[in-house]
């Protein structure tokens, strides 16, 4: 799926989501986003054994991510440089791709992501969430019970927005990810390794201080390895895009605009 301006030429970005989660899972964001950089290009990309790619063998390594995501714009025709705006675990293969093909990449945003070796395991997957992860990847809830299982663990909004559950609901019944994809995505995040030293690519790091997924330290630790800007949320929750697209939008828009 792709969101393109007629204005050409124009700044590319390509949208990566997190763990099990597919392009339909951003929303309204891309649209909030486009109205932000009028003129941009937009693409949403699904990694391996999520959305229309729900069929096929997720690999087990961010490094592997990696290259199938590049391989995903040489399919396409997508030219290099882009931006990236990436999400949780799609925003460690973000990370990866920065340190693996700095010269494609103009800048990167990640949201909500954290990396060994600068925080602690129960800071990267916070415990309550244990049990949770493991019962959507091996048990067998219903599709219903699944998101809303999810929405508990990512978004900090007072009610439930049903229709947003239903979306979530509908795209999982039609593109279904199998547990043993699940598991291995959930073992790239948990092994990968980030390069020590900071990628050469501008970044902006995005948290949300009302995570319950992932321990919002992990932002402010990466910040601090790397260097970079960090925003963040007072409220949102692990879904940044969900819980606020127009503040993440607007974050976006004034680094891109700030002077460097």
């Amino acid at each position: 799926m792709s969101v393109t301006a007629l204005t050409s030429p124009a700044p590319t970005w390509v949208l990566l989501r997190g763990l099990t989660r597919e392009t339909a899972h951003w929303g309204d964001f891309p649209c909030v986003l486009q109205r932000a950089l009028p003129g941009a290009q937009l693409h949403l990309l699904d990694l391996p054994g999520n959305g229309v790619r729900h069929a096929e063998r997720s690999p087990a390594t961010v490094h592997a991510l990696v290259a199938d995501v590049r391989r995903q714009l040489a399919q396409r025709g997508i030219a290099t440089p882009v931006h990236v705006l990436a999400l949780s675990l799609g925003a460690m293969v973000a990370a990866q791709w920065a340190h693996t093909a700095p010269h494609e990449l103009a800048g990167a945003v990640l949201v909500n992501t954290s990396l060994r070796p600068f925080s602690p395991l129960h800071h990267r997957l916070q415990a309550p969430n244990w049990p949770r992860a493991l019962r959507l990847a091996l048990g067998r809830p219903t599709p219903d019970a699944a998101e809303r299982l999810v929405w508990q663990m990512t978004s900090r909004q007072r009610n439930v927005d049903e229709a947003v559950i239903a979306a979530w609901v509908a795209a999982r019944r039609q593109h279904p990810v199998r547990g043993a994809n699940a598991l291995r995505q959930l073992l790239a995040a948990a092994r990968y390794r980030a390069p020590v030293q900071p990628p050469t690519v501008p970044l902006l790091l995005l948290a949300g201080a009302g995570d319950r997924l992932v321990d919002p330290r992990c932002s402010h630790a990466l910040a601090q390895a790397w260097c970079a800007p960090l925003r963040e949320h007072p409220r949102a929750g692990h879904d940044l895009p969900l819980d606020d697209p127009h503040w993440v939008a607007e974050q976006v828009r004034d680094w891109l605009t700030a002077p460097r």
